[in-house]
């Protein structure tokens, strides 16, 4: 059975893993008869909201590891004991958590830096030319990973101009992609989909992201 990490960033759109997408990806690996790996990296979030308000809740601290496995109803490994030999490709779904916990792009724009282990791991998948899919803001952290490298992927987060840019100011390459739609770089085995970056209702996300996970299992071979 072919194995796919699905690199998590917390629980809740505001401050973690966007839950739907993460859900969607999950769903559409089963019916496709992969096993997911789920994983996240062992830090603290860096800020914690209350969803119901969209409030930061000050003083309160949350783990991303603990969080994530919220999604992955426990069955979840920290993100620095996982090896791209162990898997046959990576999806990291979006939630402002790929952008404040796996990459401080949210305050750092082009200037983004991605947890090393997060790095380390996408880094190790892309060299031994196994498929990355990239989902809502996540390109952006693929981005910031292969800044300054000889690999400069084509990526897409919708058409949102100001994101759009800090990822093509880190030397990746942005193409504009409807919501149901998914960019596909061959060359590099990376694709990507807007989900949330532009969809309205969950049919919407759903639409790319079936897309991005049949895709990637193909690229899996």
């Amino acid at each position: 059975m072919k194995k796919i990490g699905v690199l998590l960033s917390g629980c809740g759109v505001h401050d973690g893993s966007e839950i739907h997408e993460a859900v969607l990806t999950l769903l559409a690996l089963d019916r496709l008869g992969v096993e997911a790996v789920c994983l996240a990296p062992n830090v603290e979030q860096r800020k914690v909201v209350d969803h119901l308000t969209g409030k930061p809740r000050e003083g309160e601290h949350r783990n991303v590891l603990h969080e994530a496995a919220r999604i992955a109803r426990g069955k979840i490994r920290d993100a620095a004991t996982v090896h791209a030999r162990e898997l046959d490709g990576l999806i990291l779904p979006g939630g402002f958590g790929a952008a404040t916990n796996l990459s401080d792009f949210a305050s750092a724009g082009a200037r983004a830096e991605v947890h090393p282990e997060v790095a380390r791991l996408v880094r190790e998948v892309h060299a031994q030319q196994k498929p990355l899919g990239f989902i809502c803001i996540a390109p952006a952290v693929a981005a910031a990973i292969f800044r300054g490298s000889s690999v400069s992927p084509r990526l897409t987060i919708g058409d949102d101009a100001e994101t759009a840019a800090a990822i093509e100011q880190m030397g990746a390459r942005h193409v504009a992609r409807g919501v149901a739609e998914i960019e596909l770089d061959a060359e590099n085995r990376i694709v990507s989909t807007p989900a949330y970056m532009l969809a309205h209702r969950i049919s919407e996300a759903a639409a790319g992201i079936e897309r991005l996970v049949e895709k990637v299992v193909a690229l899996a071979g």
